[in-house]
């Protein structure tokens, strides 16, 4: 099943699943709402079956896709995870995730322009991210596992000249709007990233990453696992299993996000993110 966040006019916003050619409205303004529902994925199947479905879709054409996640308690996200990309870095294997959280408000539409101000050294980081659908407190893997909603898409865009200003890398990765997630969630069901999912991103149609989750030191499963043994997770949270290979800080020499430039991130059996990049340093604190 594949659900979405739409704009619904008025400045409104309705979760829909998406059948065949169109989108259908559910009972919830977005899917951070429908996730808090008891038994939202019978829900979901159960409206999309109605008699009335057809009647009430909306076409996709002059719809606007939005973030499908605008309210999720915890955004965790997870660097170094991929173990080709740790290897070819003369790096070894982690014993532990390599964790760091961001604001809900760091999120942004999947379409969205992304402004960013105050930061010369702005790179790319194509993600898949996994959404939790149950609470989820010292789960192991199976229980992490069958907890999964689904999975989307994410950018985890990075000012690197803010974050290599410290050890720690949250102000490099916490600017407002800043990460593009969507267009769609992807149920548990249909996508199974440790079967193997391709993660691409291009800059202004040229390929910058690639990788495949099957190669994920950490699975989704296993991340949500480990962080719920420190803070419970609940539905609607979010956490980006990490980046493959080719962000523009390990280039030599290093390359940037620039005014102007277009930003494609794409995962396999989910779809895409595309971004029009706007950059200005002033403001530098």
């Amino acid at each position: 099943m594949k659900l979405a966040t739409i704009a619904a006019g008025g400045g409104t916003s309705a979760a829909v699943v998406l059948p065949d050619g169109s989108y259908l409205p559910l009972d919830a303004p977005n899917l951070s709402a429908l996730l808090q529902q008891d038994q939202w994925r019978e829900e979901a199947t159960r409206q999309a079956a109605a008699p009335d479905a057809v009647a009430r879709s909306v076409p996709r054409e002059g719809t606007t896709l939005l973030n499908p996640l605008p309210v999720p308690a915890k955004v965790i996200c997870c660097g170094l995870n991929y173990s080709e990309h740790i290897l070819e870095m003369g790096r070894e294997l982690p014993r532990f995730p390599t964790l760091f959280a961001k604001f809900a408000d760091t999120l942004t539409d999947p379409f969205a322009d992304l402004d960013i101000s105050g930061s010369e050294s702005v790179d790319w980081e194509g993600e898949l991210a996994v959404v939790v659908g149950t609470a989820l407190r010292h789960a192991d893997e199976a229980e992490a596992a069958a907890g999964i909603a689904g999975y989307t898409a994410a950018n985890d865009i990075s000012m690197r000249d803010w974050q290599n200003r410290t050890l720690q890398w949250f102000q490099g990765k916490a600017f407002d709007r800043s990460t593009p997630l969507g267009p769609v969630l992807v149920t548990a069901d249909e996508l199974d990233p440790e079967a193997g999912v391709e993660v691409s991103c291009y800059l202004n149609g040229e390929r910058m990453q690639h990788g495949n989750t099957a190669s994920l030191v950490f699975s989704a499963a296993r991340l949500l696992s480990y962080i719920s043994t420190f803070t419970e997770l609940r539905p609607g949270d979010i956490v980006l299993t990490g980046t493959p290979g080719g962000v523009g800080m390990g280039m030599n020499p290093p390359r940037y996000l620039s005014d102007g430039d277009v930003l494609t991130t794409e995962v396999g059996g989910i779809g895409r993110l595309e971004n029009h990049i706007r950059v200005s340093s002033r403001v530098t604190a």
